[in-house]
């Protein structure tokens, strides 16, 4: 009995997948805050799309 629980205990497998999990979410979040719509990282990237798109427009004509 306790040789199955010292497997059990010392199985570390599933340790990975949480590991996984748990980072993954927490990457979510910081992307999710950094794109809000009222952030910094927000504003700056629609201003670089806005510049791209008119500097492409402008040299088309």
């Amino acid at each position: 009995m306790f040789k199955i629980a010292k497997q059990y205990i010392q199985n570390e497998s599933g340790v990975t997948a949480v590991e996984y999990a748990i980072l993954g979410v927490a990457m979510s979040i910081i992307v999710l805050a950094a794109l809000n719509q009222n952030s910094d990282l927000h504003e700056a990237l629609k201003t670089a799309f806005v510049t791209i798109q008119t500097n492409i427009n402008n040299a088309g004509s």
